[in-house]
């Protein structure tokens, strides 16, 4: 689908066959639908699992501990408000102990199982027994019962120095800002190491228009794979001394790709990925970046600056109501942004003495 936009925006002369030669690459996370992981809600959530899934196959459990797990939930939390950690740590230390002894009650009395039931339920053991055994410091945490594909990424932001989700790099075009690539990386690897990905997958989106991307601009991020690229070109200003005056012209327009970033996040739902796996993650980031092409990701300014009509380069073609995919606050805050160009309606006293709302 991202392909097909692409053509589309070349059939009508929104863009030129010429832009697709410079490209803006960057990296961004893409959440997944979980709370945030603490020791002590993941150790109930997986007592809770793994008691009402061992009732689902017929396991007769001496103890499932559930009011003992809530009463140690909420301790916790108040532990950990107040900055008690020593009792906090004693209260995970029981948690660990029963999740430990539930599971190895149910490990004994999986063998009677027939094969299905069995290999389903081992499934949900195995997981279990993973947040059991984690500590802080240990490499490889598992952060979501239900997600198992989720890690932890942090990006340096102040405001969120963690994020949990899968790493996503997106590629847009130099001049307008059309979207050309996007694609996850799970593992969280090194920017630099994605962006042949990136790339390669550029190249596809482009192959029946017969354009493929000559440079690459991008942050410091990247650094160290100029070779792995060739005959592509990578600019960052990690090369300010060696760049030529057109190529620092390029450079100033590198950080054109972060408010496209905040729009498919923001109004085009890339910000929390709710489908289940790996590979329907992957998918949920083209069909966002996607979104983000067609509605305002080359129109110019951001729908969130006001609801005015905004076009493509080519005159004939303008979106004056675009679809709104954005949360309930963020339709309030458009609104109020926008007070200066929509005629508010005036209040009137009713016969009743209720507001009724009368235009102007």
């Amino acid at each position: 689908m991202l392909k097909t936009t692409i053509e589309a925006a070349v059939d009508m002369g929104a863009v030129k066959k010429t832009e697709f030669e410079r490209v803006i690459v960057d990296t961004t996370v893409q959440c997944k639908a979980i709370a945030h992981p603490t020791d002590s809600r993941l150790l109930e959530v997986a007592r809770d699992k793994i008691a009402r899934l061992a009732k689902r196959a017929g396991i007769q459990l001496k103890q499932t501990h559930e009011r003992e797990g809530r009463t140690l939930r909420r301790r916790a939390g108040g532990y950990a408000h107040a900055k008690q950690f020593k009792r906090l740590r004693g209260v995970l230390k029981r948690q660990r102990m029963i999740l430990g002894r539930l599971l190895r009650e149910v490990r004994r009395k999986m063998i009677g199982l027939n094969d299905e039931a069995r290999v389903r339920l081992d499934t949900w053991v195995q997981r279990a027994a993973r947040i059991q055994q984690q500590r802080p410091k240990d490499k490889n945490k598992l952060y979501a019962l239900h997600a198992p594909e989720a890690e932890c990424i942090s990006k340096g932001k102040a405001r969120i120095p963690y994020e949990f989700g899968v790493k996503v790099s997106l590629a847009v075009t130099h001049q307008h800002g059309l979207m050309v690539g996007a694609r996850s990386f799970p593992g969280n690897p090194y920017d630099g190491h994605t962006l042949a990905a990136q790339i390669e997958q550029t190249n596809t989106l482009l192959q029946d228009i017969g354009m493929k991307p000559r440079t690459a601009i991008v942050d410091l991020g990247y650094r160290g794979v100029d070779k792995d690229l060739a005959p592509v070109e990578v600019v960052h200003r990690g090369k300010a001394k060696s760049l030529t005056p057109r190529q620092k012209s390029w450079l100033r327009r590198r950080q054109a790709i972060e408010p496209l970033i905040g729009h498919a996040k923001v109004d085009h739902r890339m910000y929390r990925c709710w489908l289940k796996g790996a590979p329907r993650a992957t998918r949920c980031t083209r069909c966002c970046a996607r979104q983000a092409s067609t509605s305002a990701g080359c129109c110019g300014p951001s729908r969130r600056s006001g609801w005015r009509p905004f076009c493509w380069p080519s005159p004939g073609w303008r979106c004056s109501s675009p679809p709104w995919h954005g949360r309930r606050s963020d339709r309030h805050r458009a609104r109020q942004l926008d007070h200066r160009t929509v005629t508010a309606p005036r209040r009137v006293a009713g016969p009743a003495g209720n507001g009724l709302r009368k235009p102007d």
